[in-house]
């Protein structure tokens, strides 16, 4: 019963920990975003400060995401900064619980927090992270161009000097669109040609049209065995637009990954997201075994200064190790499953060895 106390306590404490270190950093991500969303609006200076702050409140969360694991190192080691200096930690030792099982609690209790993340917590930012794009889309510069896929395929929004085109395609292979249909119109959106063609190898900035029929705005037809199509899309640019992947819930990304199958297009991106988000709970509890590891084995005697120096280091030093597996996973150098798992193996063995080292003194 009493040990039961001693967890709740535990428990009470370090929850109280992470929200305090959330909020700190989320108190910097707001400031430090609002100056982007102002210098963003300089060339709107009907826009008040409402969108501003609308905006960088909207794109919090998704960034909260991201930088979780590491709320939760720095967030372990003031933990057990405040269990030291209150020598709370003693008390727990002469009840029966260990550093061992002190551990165990808070990696239980981070995995529990994980599940949190990536259930509620991340719908919640992904929602907000796409109300956040659709805003901003409003006033950028590029909203000219657009791309979506859906489970009838690739649809391109472009402009080439005064003229619109919208373009839809079948499927894609590698650098060739298959079965065309392009709607050419005027600056006033009237629609002045419909292209219907079997196939577009995308080139640099013009497209190869290949068996196309051409119909005008008084219905005559043209058949072109090839011509040229000037456009402002090559395949890196139409692999690269479906990048927002924050934007969307666990299951839109499913539906995305089967959507680009069904057109032809890279799933690599989709494929190393999904494998991140799901991935989390198990980094979350790696990085407070590591925290809590490096807290027990070194002398408490040492300032708080040098304790978030500490953190502020072992936050760097994993974050590297983290990007460097995940460039050789999204460059297609290892495969996904080992660029973001493999990490965790990694970090995780260190975290065995360093339990079995725990300094119990």
């Amino acid at each position: 019963m009493l040990n039961k106390i001693y967890i709740k306590h535990l428990y009470h404490v370090y929850l109280t920990r992470v929200m305090y270190i959330t909020l700190i950093f989320a108190s910097l991500i707001f400031i430090m975003n609002i100056l982007e969303e102002l210098k963003f609006f300089n060339d709107n200076p009907e826009i008040g400060i409402e969108y501003p702050i609308i905006l960088t409140i909207l794109n919090l969360p998704a960034i909260l995401f991201e930088i979780f694991p590491f709320i939760i190192l720095i967030s372990t080691q003031f933990f057990f900064i405040k269990f030291q200096t209150n020598e709370e930690i003693l008390i727990f030792k002469n009840n029966g619980i260990n550093n061992f099982k002190i551990i165990s609690y808070i990696a239980l209790l981070v995995f529990i927090l994980g599940t949190l993340i990536i259930s509620v917590f991340h719908f919640i930012s992904s929602n907000m992270k796409n109300n956040y794009l659709e805003i901003k889309n409003n006033y950028t510069k590029d909203n000219k161009y657009l791309a979506v896929v859906n489970e009838n395929g690739l649809w391109i929004k472009d402009k080439i000097d005064n003229q619109y085109m919208m373009i839809h395609s079948e499927k894609i292979e590698k650098n060739i669109l298959k079965n065309l249909v392009i709607t050419i119109y005027n600056e006033d959106f009237i629609s002045e040609n419909n292209i219907i063609a079997k196939e577009a190898i995308i080139t640099k900035n013009t497209w190869k049209i290949k068996d196309a029929l051409i119909i005008d705005s008084f219905g005559k037809k043209d058949l072109f065995e090839n011509f040229d199509l000037k456009t402002n899309f090559n395949y890196i640019k139409i692999n690269s637009l479906f990048s927002n992947l924050e934007a969307l819930t666990i299951f839109e990304l499913f539906q995305q990954k089967k959507d680009f199958e069904s057109v032809g297009l890279n799933t690599l991106d989709v494929d190393i997201y999904l494998n991140k988000i799901f991935s989390l709970p198990v980094s979350l509890v790696i990085f407070s075994i590591l925290s809590s590891i490096l807290m027990f084995n070194i002398k408490f005697k040492k300032t708080k200064t040098f304790m978030v120096i500490l953190g502020i280091l072992t936050s760097v030093i994993i974050y590297y190790i983290y990007y460097f597996f995940g460039l050789l996973g999204s460059n297609n150098k290892i495969p996904v499953i080992l660029a973001i798992w493999f990490p965790n193996i990694i970090l995780f063995l260190c975290s065995i060895i360093g339990i079995f080292n725990i300094n119990e003194k």
